[in-house]
């Protein structure tokens, strides 16, 4: 039932925001070199590695790691990748793996490829057993600010709490920290 309202819901989604998709796209197309699209290494459900679509926040050439592992974030952003980042216009493209089946709209953030830490410590509580999420538990917990091990914990109270009323919660929580744009350092 929940892929059958992941997939409805991205349908919906898109249709509605196609506009903004594409002025988005068009505005990193005209503030930097490169393609609109980023599409990162992410590691999904049974640990699986699948592509992930962003809008281009960074330059071309950034090292593919977490942001806080980067020297300077800062100067890695393109002239509108503070603002698409903050106001998390970025991670629209994601309703293209919540309708090909890679994400749901709720669940774990998917994590970098080489984001080892991460996907040993969900391995052992057993979150690598749900799809990964548009957002979920640990992004409305903190976000950017969370350890790993905090996230971790926050993954695998949602596996254990996971419904369509928690994660009908977790969507409109999700909504208000974005207006707000709580819990985001870059």
């Amino acid at each position: 039932m929940k892929r059958c309202m992941d997939f409805l819901l991205a349908v919906v989604a898109g249709a509605i925001l196609i506009v903004p998709l594409l002025l988005v796209a068009i505005a990193v197309r005209l503030t930097s070199a490169g393609p609109a699209l980023y599409w990162s290494d992410r590691v999904g459900r049974h640990n699986r590695i699948f592509k992930m679509p962003k809008f281009r926040s960074m330059r071309i050439g950034t090292p593919a790691v977490a942001t806080h592992l980067l020297t300077n974030p800062d100067a890695c952003l393109t002239p509108i990748g503070s603002f698409l980042r903050r106001s998390s216009l970025d991670e629209l493209p994601q309703l293209w793996s919540i309708l090909v089946g890679d994400m749901s709209f709720v669940g774990p953030r998917p994590a970098l490829f080489n984001q080892d830490d991460l996907i040993a410590l969900r391995t052992e509580q057993g979150v690598h057993e749900l799809l990964p999420g548009l957002t979920g538990w640990a992004q409305i917990n903190g976000r950017d600010e969370l350890p790993i091990p905090e996230k971790v914990k926050l993954d695998a109270e949602y596996l254990v709490r996971r419904s369509l009323h928690f994660d009908l919660w977790i969507i409109w929580l999700t909504f208000v920290k974005v207006l707000r744009r709580d819990g985001v350092s870059h």
